[in-house]
């Protein structure tokens, strides 16, 4: 698996998982709209922390900084 997912792309995944578990848990989403807000975070906490996007590799989609040797 090669990265695929650059810094500020995993860093945007991580604010957006936060603000998503926070509507969650506080009350403020509820229903099947929240289980799919949940699952929607696990997936971005998943993905930001392996560095990996499965959907980026479908599309040729990279972010993640070239290394200069």
């Amino acid at each position: 698996m090669k990265k695929n997912l650059g810094t500020p792309d995993r860093v945007v995944r991580l604010v957006l998982a936060a603000i998503a578990a926070y509507l969650y848990y506080s009350g403020t989403v509820t229903g099947t709209f929240g289980l799919v807000l949940v699952i929607a975070t696990v997936i971005f906490l998943i993905t930001s922390v392996i560095s990996f996007c499965p959907l980026y590799a479908i599309f040729g989609i990279n972010t993640c900084p070239i290394k200069k040797s």
